[in-house]
């Protein structure tokens, strides 16, 4: 026979409908923003190079020199540079040209190199621990053909890049209910220590902060280097990172982790048997230590201020290696990162432990839900503080919130936050409608509930049997229940499974029975959950955010970026009209600049009348000026082909970039003009 148990409770059933759509819809979030953020992009910017991006030079340069905007991990290999075959030709030897706060390194050039297109790719790692890398292409005496392959995957993309980001993320979450699931035992519910889903919650923090940290210790040589998972294995390249301020991070937090787990031991070890004691001595009776108490008070001071130094440690790893140790103010930008760590941390790992009490403790004190409210409000004051600073820091300017990755995302977390406010706002309603509800023991509800099920089960099983089967059967529920312990055990064993099976149903049932008796922790438990889903959303966020290039970087990544602009491979033809004043001075000039392109070009002119025949000027000049670098005007003087038309071969233009063109006009001995037009060379 089978005994039915009571049917759940519509906010339970509301609940587990929720969940699989909550797993759903953050799932796809996560794939999202894993998927849209690729490889990390760089934090120190590429701010000048000696030759420019696309730049021909009559003769061959000595060396090759780059220069960044911040302070950069560079290796003899870091710099290559090849001919247009694709054969190298640097000496391999890295230059140190660092001076004050000017970041330059270069590689030297073999004699002789022919002319031709060269390209130059480079690889670094950026102060805050992010690999960076780019490519570009100069030619001597005129541009070539070439049969390099720039990279089209950058450093810290690909598979690994992936996988180093996804350990990123649990390194954060891990540390995040690592830390506040134990503040929120601590701060607001001591008798917590004691309770078994909140000693999971914490040990899974930190089994987790300390996979990702070995995960990405092991990932850091092939994310920075060569893009393979097979260079996890080799022990050369693990020793290099081990002597970088990443690795030396790494070990730093693993070290760390070996006191948190004494902590840990200390915690859920002799503290929450004094816990317990209490309880079970009737000293404990609203979840805060007794006046008398004095061991366990010591005992919880002594936890609190180690734990709050471990945890401070372990924030000051991701502080000293990452954004805040590079930039602007140093000094100030990793304690403010290291308290922002730990507000993030105190509010949304204690807002898990919080949700994770309500759904497996029903007897949680309402004193613990206002205490952790209050936690949450000074994180959440901390937390503005800080953000407001490092978003100042790492923007720099009004514009960089719109116009850069790392703005519109910061303007993503900052809405986030805002939804999360919201939600906790309807928390603290909850919260307030507990307060004013009158106080039920979880004992009294228990009762009640054990009651109400042994009750429903045995009249279920008395419906389905009869005679000395219903007899039977009731006195098995009740000893199942607990009200009839003497009776002796079936000697079937299939018989004792069943009572075993349906003595576990009762409990279950009841459990949930107990925890949804009470309609305002019901609410406020669907809040914690709500804001449990943003949360996870808000990590996600902040993850890519770290991973982003600064607005303030982008900002000085100088004129490469619009010098660089890609511009049609065909040739320039532009028409300027022209007025000189006099007689038969007006008409148009048509001029065409074949390629169109740095290095050599071909001009050709055409001037017309009024009435589109050629029209002969005593004399056309033009010349090219680029005032975004103060080159020019560089005069050519064509030379006349035929009637109103005039060409000039082998015109240099040495970089990309938006060039004016001036042409002078004579028409007479004193009629002259001068028109002009910008163009962007590519």
């Amino acid at each position: 026979m089978t005994a039915t148990a009571p049917a759940p409770s519509p906010a339970r059933v509301r609940i587990t409908a929720f969940l699989p759509r909550l797993a759903l819809v953050l799932a796809a979030l996560l794939a999202t923003l894993f998927t849209a953020a690729g490889p990390a992009t760089a934090h120190a910017a590429l701010t000048a190079s000696d030759p420019q991006d696309g730049a021909v030079v009559a003769t061959a340069p000595a060396q090759v020199t780059l220069s960044f905007s911040e302070q950069v991990a560079m290796g003899d290999d870091s710099i290559r540079v090849m001919d247009p075959q694709g054969r190298r030709v640097d000496t391999g030897e890295l230059r140190d040209m660092c001076s004050g706060s000017v970041i330059r390194y270069g590689t030297a050039l073999h004699t002789g190199l022919p002319d031709g297109t060269y390209t130059v790719a480079w690889q670094a790692v950026s102060a805050d621990s992010h690999p960076i890398s780019g490519a570009f292409t100069f030619s001597i005496g005129a541009p070539s053909a070439t049969d390099v392959a720039l990279p089209t995957q950058q450093a810290g993309g690909g598979p690994v890049g992936i996988a180093y980001g996804i350990a990123r993320y649990a390194a954060y979450a891990g540390f995040t209910v690592l830390v506040g699931g134990a503040a929120f035992i601590l701060l607001c519910w001591r008798r917590g220590a004691a309770e078994r889903p909140l000693q999971k919650l914490v040990l899974r923090g930190w089994v987790t902060l300390t996979a990702a940290t070995l995960a990405m210790l092991a990932l850091r040589n092939p994310y920075t280097g060569s893009g393979k998972f097979a260079d996890v294995f080799d022990l050369a390249g693990l020793r290099a990172v081990l002597e970088t301020k990443t690795g030396a991070s790494f070990v730093s937090r693993l070290l760390l982790l070996g006191a948190a787990a004494l902590f840990i031991a200390v915690l859920f070890g002799a503290y929450a048997r004094r816990q317990q004691a209490q309880e079970a001595s009737g000293h404990e009776a609203s979840g805060q230590e007794p006046d008398g108490s004095k061991e366990t008070s010591d005992l919880a001071f002594g936890l609190g201020l180690g734990g709050a130094v471990v945890a401070a440690g372990i924030a000051a790893t991701w502080a000293l290696s990452e954004h805040a140790s590079t930039g602007i103010q140093p000094a100030i930008a990793m304690p403010a990162d290291i308290l922002h760590l730990l507000a993030v941390a105190a509010w949304l790992g204690g807002l898990a432990a919080l949700l994770v009490a309500l759904h497996k403790v029903p007897d949680i004190e309402r004193d613990a839900v206002r205490r952790f409210s209050k936690v949450a409000f000074i994180s959440v004051v901390v937390l503005a503080v800080t953000g407001v600073y490092q978003s100042w820091r790492q923007l720099g300017s009004w514009s960089a919130l719109t116009g850069t990755s790392y703005g519109r995302l910061l303007m993503i977390k900052v809405g986030l936050v805002a939804v999360l406010l919201g939600v906790a706002y309807l928390s603290r309603k909850w919260t307030a409608r507990l307060a004013d509800a009158p106080a039920e023991t979880a004992a009294e509800v228990s009762d009640k509930v054990a009651a109400k099920v042994t009750g429903e089960s045995a009249g279920s099983a008395a419906g389905v049997l009869s005679g000395s089967d219903v007899s039977r059967e009731t006195g098995a529920s009740k000893a199942a229940a607990g009200t009839e312990s003497a009776d002796p055990e079936p000697a079937d064993p299939k018989r004792a499974a069943q009572l075993a099976r349906q003595h576990a149903a009762r409990e279950k049932a009841r459990e949930h029975q107990v925890r949804d008796a009470d309609p305002g922790r019901a609410g406020l438990r669907r809040s914690v959950l709500a804001e449990a889903a943003v949360a996870v959303a808000l990590l996600a966020v902040t993850t890519v955010l770290t991973s982003t290039e600064p607005g303030r970087a982008v900002e000085q990544e100088t004129g490469r970026g619009a010098a660089a602009t890609a511009v049609p491979n065909r040739p320039v033809k532009i028409t300027l009209p022209f007025d000189t004043g006099g007689q038969n001075g007006k008409g148009t000039v048509r001029l065409e600049l074949d390629p169109g392109r740095v290095g050599a070009n071909t001009l050709h002119l055409w001037a017309e009348g009024p009435d589109a025949k050629p029209l002969d000027l005593p004399e056309i000049k033009v010349a090219f000026t680029l005032p975004a670098k103060e080159i020019g005007p560089l005069p050519v003087v064509p030379d006349r082909s035929g009637p109103g038309h005039w060409t000039a071969s082998g015109v240099q233009l040495p970089l990309t970039g938006e060039w004016r063109i001036d042409v002078t006009v004579r028409t007479s001995d004193i009629d002259q003009t001068t028109v002009q037009k910008n163009v962007k060379i590519g």
